[in-house]
């Protein structure tokens, strides 16, 4: 499999990458090729409670783009992604649930883009990516404070040329314990016309537990009917591509070539994706001609080499 070098456009940039850095980053790719974010899932068997998670989520439910140019309610709509300059100096971030976060310091820089915008509600999660390093920051309920210092809910360092999954029961700025930013629907990857990853799900509820590659689990609800955080979801091959627009086709082939998992709590069926004004709303809303009951669960867990890896056969 073909990993396209981590190259950040379309993202808020906080600087000018010399081009020493630039030919680093050029080497740089959201995780190894042989971890479960570029898995190929079209062979993996039919999860043996499909049937019952796809109901609990909704099978008459439909797909939606959580994300889009412009706004949403006011606000920025998507996950934004900051590039970090080189230099950019760490930074120490507090935390609320600092026994499952990563004590950094952490690369963000004064100008990151927050999510929903500097005055949102909500996650207000913070995502900057370092391509010289290869190195990932990602944080929750983020809000700067002066000195350049940031006060988070929880918060991720991910090193991208590594497989190693977070400490078992740890969160990260995600409800799974995975990294947001990898599994993120993206303007560029889309345009080119090949998404070569996993993407990123939210479900209204799953079971208390969690299952591979997810490290954390949230909520008290046990029905064995529920999808724990971590489960994958693969569109059915028998979903015909050719009716929906050509612009949103590379998302409904990675949904069927790599799958999505649940990675938090949200809304059914929302797919999570980068803020850009380039996105075709238009055509992203086309997505709702995809049904709940177009999904299947898959049991990934055969993909595993082992339990605190994200490395897979």
């Amino acid at each position: 499999m073909a990993l396209v070098a981590l190259v950040v456009s379309g993202c808020g940039t906080a600087g000018t990458a010399r081009p020493a850095a630039q030919a680093r980053a050029a080497k740089c790719t959201w995780f190894p090729a042989n971890g479960f974010y570029h898995a190929d899932v079209r062979k993996l068997p039919r999860h043996p409670r499909s049937a019952a998670f796809v109901r609990s989520i909704g099978s008459t439910g439909r797909l939606k783009a959580d994300f889009g140019s412009g706004t949403w309610e006011g606000r920025p709509f998507g996950i934004p992604i900051t590039k970090v300059a080189p230099g950019t100096p760490k930074v120490k971030v507090s935390f609320t649930y600092r026994s499952e976060s990563d004590e950094g310091p952490y690369a963000i820089p004064k100008n990151a883009k927050v999510e929903g915008g500097r005055g949102a509600a909500g996650d207000r999660h913070v995502l900057a990516v370092d391509p010289a390093a290869c190195v990932l920051y990602e944080l929750f309920a983020a809000y700067p404070k002066a000195g350049g210092t940031w006060r988070a809910g929880s918060g991720a360092i991910f090193n991208l040329r590594s497989n190693r999954l977070r400490p078992a029961g740890w969160t990260s700025a995600d409800a799974a314990g995975l990294s947001i930013a990898a599994p993120l629907v993206k303007y560029d990857e889309t345009k080119r016309g090949s998404i070569d990853h996993v993407l990123r799900l939210t479900v209204p509820r799953v079971r208390n537990t969690y299952v591979w590659p997810a490290r954390h689990r949230v909520g008290g609800a046990t029905s064995a009917s529920l999808p724990p955080l971590g489960t994958w979801l693969r569109l059915k091959s028998s979903v015909n591509l050719a009716k929906f627009p050509r612009s949103v086709r590379p998302i409904l082939r990675a949904l069927q070539v790599h799958g999505a998992i649940i990675a938090d709590i949200g809304s059914a069926w929302y797919l999570s994706g980068t803020q850009d004004k380039r996105w075709n709303n238009d055509a992203l809303r086309a997505l709702g001609g995809v049904r709940g009951s177009d999904f299947e669960a898959v049991d990934a867990v055969r993909l595993r080499v082992s339990k605190n890896s994200g490395q897979v056969r």
